[in-house]
């Protein structure tokens, strides 16, 4: 019989009293989890009574949201103007506001040849006339009228996909923190969203009963749109938008005018919008100057960019000439500004221009000591000097000058290398 000195049965009852309070401490343990469960199922039941009370009153809420949009169609008799220049919509309180109707600006003259400058009549190049007063930016063309563009606008069905995932994932989260009592401001926002909507549809009701005349007037007038030069149509664009900058919402009010010249308005502001952003890039190319001050590097990258978007710019006005030819011609909308001897001609100027400053800058950096890898800026120049070449078709008389300064350089730098070598 072992004796209690023995050292097995010492462990052996080590081991059972740290059994034993393990299994004391489960047992605890056991106890506080049933009171927790006991606990967390009554508040379960409370908040489940809740919901349901919040729900009624939700939807209580809602149908005397709906009881008080339809009395506001049903009243609207209650109309009392306030003001000369606004009417306010009234039905127990101020709703909505609408504008009194307005006599419409007669649109632009056409320029003749004897109004613009005589710089702008030497050149032949358009100049647009005064631009009417300041008025606002017109509205987004729509994704069919963009396909020259380069920001081609197309329907994408992963965007919905991973709209609705999210929108699932949302309600999730908002069913959880129902149950935690949080539903209130969910409730109030639906509620606001629905009074805006309303009050949204009250104006766009009221710009189609108010300003039906001058709507009417505007379909008139671009329908007997017929311009010669595309200047002419920049400004009719211009008084155009500035008309219907009145609506609340353009397109949702035209709408309801099946006779508006949608398709002609839309390729009108189309081919104003693209002439002048060819001759904002002309301007800006036309009127480049490097900066001797800057880094070689950052110089040759900027005029880099410029040449870029010139080439998308032009390779864009030539893929998009024959099909957008067409409809402008079939709805008496200036073509020609598109053709090679139009705008395009001077962005090639502008092209050349643009080498012109590039070779003399990297003719000034192989000759100092500007930048140390002298082989990779003279292909760097080189390269952009064939670029260019090859899209504008040539050098003019400066940009020829230019690369014969730079050729000479090249020669110089080679004839220096090989004396070193010998």
């Amino acid at each position: 019989m072992p004796s209690d000195d023995d050292p097995q049965l010492s462990l052996v009852k080590k081991e059972l009293e740290a059994s034993l309070e393990r299994s004391f401490s489960l047992q605890t343990e056991n106890e506080q989890l049933k009171q927790e469960i006991a606990r967390l199922k009554t508040e379960i039941g409370y908040l489940k009574e809740q919901n349901t009370d919040r729900k009624s009153a939700f939807l209580n809420k809602v149908q005397t949201s709906i009881d008080i949009n339809a009395n506001l169609f049903q009243h609207k008799a209650t109309i009392q103007i306030k003001n000369p220049e606004e009417i306010e919509v009234e039905n127990g309180g101020k709703i909505a506001k609408e504008r009194l109707q307005r006599m419409p600006k007669p649109p632009p003259k056409a320029a003749t040849t004897s109004d613009l400058p005589q710089e702008v009549n030497e050149r032949k190049v358009p100049l647009a006339p005064a631009p009417a007063p300041a008025p606002p930016p017109p509205p987004p063309l729509p994704s069919k009228l963009l396909v020259g563009s380069t920001n081609v606008v197309r329907r994408v069905p992963e965007v919905m996909e991973i709209y609705r995932t999210l929108t699932r994932r949302e309600t999730k989260i908002d069913n959880k923190t129902t149950n935690t009592g949080t539903p209130a401001a969910n409730t109030r926002d639906m509620i606001g969203e629905i009074e805006n909507r309303s009050r949204y549809l009250l104006a766009i009701k009221s710009d189609v009963e108010t300003h039906g005349e001058l709507i009417r007037f505007l379909t008139k007038e671009v329908e007997n749109a017929d311009y010669k030069d595309i200047f002419d149509v920049e400004a009719f664009v211009k008084w155009l938008d500035g008309e219907l900058s009145y609506l609340v919402d353009e397109r949702a009010v035209l709408k309801h005018f099946p006779q508006w010249p949608e398709q002609k308005a839309d390729a009108m502001r189309e081919a104003a919008f693209n002439y002048r952003d060819l001759k904002n890039l002309e301007s800006e190319v036309l009127s480049f100057r490097d900066n001797p001050k800057q880094p070689i590097l950052l110089s040759l990258k900027k005029m880099q960019a410029i040449q870029d978007r010139l080439e998308r710019s032009v390779h864009n006005t030539e893929r998009m000439r024959e099909s957008a030819s067409k409809r402008y011609r079939a709805l008496q909308i200036p073509w020609q500004w598109m053709l090679d001897t139009g705008v395009i001609s001077q962005l090639k100027l502008g092209s050349m221009r643009v080498a012109k400053e590039y070779m003399r800058r990297v003719a000034r950096g192989l000759q100092t000591k500007e930048y140390t890898q002298k082989e990779d800026l003279m292909l760097q120049g080189v390269r952009f000097a064939f670029r260019v070449h090859q899209f504008a078709g040539g050098f003019n008389a400066e940009a020829m000058h230019a690369f014969g300064e730079l050729q000479k350089v090249i020669r110089g730098c080679h004839e220096q290398q090989q004396a070193i070598r010998s």
